[in-house]
């Protein structure tokens, strides 16, 4: 049975003893590693391979919400809280669920089962990809991708001829496509590297759009064009 490694982020002892023993319920969720406070996780996820982050938002010090913003984490992340108001501000995150506390078994187990499904998905060894549109399998050549970008409900990746619209979020994108050609620059932009014309300051010039970059995607995007 294949397994994956998870760890948990959470600074409340209850919510941490209850989140731990649904995962150990599970038989292929191996739990790495606790934390209390984010600052220790983040260094953790820097540090070794983790499949499933479960992340408390309202924490002391560094919020799992300033955690997610302030480096690329390619876990599968599902947050856990007991504040409504950050929903929103997952679904800007790209995050895999969001468990709103006290939740239950049933609704965890649902959780893991999107991340397991994001975790199936192969990583593109060709030059190109279908994405699904609403009644078809669109195919995409990844050379010719220009940016995509986030519209609430849609991704819509621009490309040299077409522009297509998807209900894949961009986290499973990102996941899918080799970050060597198309990177994540923003929490709602992606870009292909080849079509790049010039950076300047915050922002990537492709023809005649402006792609912001924020700070939490700023070093992995400039290591990745220094290296080309």
């Amino acid at each position: 049975m294949e397994s994956y490694q998870c760890i948990i982020i959470e600074d409340e002892p209850l919510a941490m003893e209850r989140t731990r023993d649904f995962v150990q319920k599970i038989p292929d969720l191996r739990l790495a590693a606790t934390f209390d406070n984010a600052l220790t996780g983040l260094q953790y996820l820097k540090e070794n391979t983790v499949d499933i982050l479960f992340l408390d938002i309202n924490m002391d010090e560094l919020s799992g919400v300033e955690l997610l913003e302030s480096t690329r984490i390619t876990s599968q992340v599902i947050i856990t809280t007991a504040f409504p108001d950050y929903a929103l501000k997952g679904y800007e995150l790209s995050v895999t669920d969001y468990l709103l506390k006290p939740f239950t078994f049933v609704r965890f187990l649902q959780a893991v089962e999107k991340a397991r499904d994001q975790l199936a998905q192969p990583v593109i060894t060709t030059d190109y990809l279908f994405v699904k549109t609403e009644n078809r399998l669109e195919k995409i050549l990844i050379p010719a991708i220009l940016f995509i970008e986030s519209m609430r409900d849609y991704r819509r990746i621009h490309t040299r001829d077409k522009r297509v619209m998807t209900l894949q979020t961009l986290t499973e994108l990102e996941r899918r496509l080799p970050a060597e050609k198309v990177c994540r620059v923003h929490r709602s932009y992606m870009v292909g590297l080849a079509n790049i014309e010039a950076v300047e300051r915050s922002r990537i010039v492709i023809g005649k759009e402006r792609i912001p970059i924020s700070d939490s995607y700023r070093a992995a995007f400039l290591k990745l064009i220094n290296q080309a």
